[in-house]
Order: C-alpha cells, then sequence, then structure tokens
C-alpha cells in the first residue's frame, strides 16, 4: 500500500494572512471579541434559539484556535531573539 503524500501547506488563506499581519495589542483585542461573540452564540444555544448559521462556531473556535497560535509564535520569537 502506498503512503499518501501530503501538499505542502505553505499557502496561507485570507484568514490568516489578515490576522498575521495585525500587532499583538490587536490579536489580543480581536480574541476579546470572538470569544464574546462564541459566548453569545453558545447561551442561544443553551437557551434552545435557533442558530442562523449552525457552524459559525466551529469557525469561531478555529479563529481564536489561529490567534492563539500566532500570539504563541511570537512569543517564542521574541523570546528566542532576547
Amino acid at each position: 500500500m502506498q503512503k499518501r503524500l501530503r501538499r505542502p501547506r505553505n499557502k496561507m488563506n485570507k484568514k490568516n494572512k489578515d490576522l498575521v499581519n495585525l500587532e499583538i495589542e490587536s490579536l489580543n483585542k480581536k480574541e476579546q471579541e470572538v470569544k464574546k461573540e462564541l459566548m453569545k452564540l453558545n447561551a442561544q444555544i443553551a437557551t434552545g434559539t435557533s442558530v442562523k448559521n449552525p457552524r459559525q462556531v466551529r469557525n469561531l473556535k478555529k479563529t481564536i484556535a489561529r490567534i492563539k497560535t500566532i500570539l504563541n509564535a511570537r512569543k517564542r520569537v521574541k523570546k528566542h531573539n532576547g
């Protein structure tokens, strides 16, 4: 059985490009905004209200993960460079 070759992941999608270009303060602010929006959606789901776009919860969680990844990478670079 042949191994499946993975494509290189050097292509950044538009979401990542927009986030990478932001400063640390802006990223922290964006993360807080996205978390608030996620909390609102979770509250709607908990109360039984129908959500306009159910996939939005997943997208918000992924956005939070992207932001945290970028912030951690910048912290590592800063720590490494002194």
